[in-house]
């Protein structure tokens, strides 16, 4: 399973495991949906479902490029700087292409699903 995620003429692919969050993500898209900052190294966004942490691994090793979901928000995490762990983080996948576009982030994203 793969995405894309476009903000400002840039486009970022992200890879995603096979958890049951990454799936039911997912299965959300396409969507289009407002980005913010969060602390120093990440972009997030909240989906519109809650996502289910069952058979989904802990980040617990958060890097640049790590796709998460930080369970007791309900927020997906970009990462575009090593991070490390943190309770309640799960990974969903990893960047594939366009790690460099994630810091720039901003407004409303489109995120689609690549076939």
């Amino acid at each position: 399973m793969k995405i894309s995620v476009k903000s400002n003429g840039n486009t970022t692919i992200y890879e995603l495991n096979n958890s049951t969050a990454s799936k039911e993500l997912y299965e959300q898209l396409p969507l289009d949906i407002k980005v913010e900052n969060y602390s120093h190294d990440e972009k997030i966004f909240y989906p519109p479902n809650k996502l289910s942490t069952n058979n989904t691994p802990l980040a617990s090793n958060a890097k640049t490029g790590t796709l998460a979901y930080y369970a007791p928000w309900g927020d997906v995490v970009m990462f575009y700087k090593d991070f490390g762990s943190a309770s309640g983080l799960y990974e969903l996948g990893k960047v594939i292409s366009g790690s460099e576009y994630i810091k720039s982030m901003s407004g409303t994203v489109e995120i689609e699903k690549v076939e």
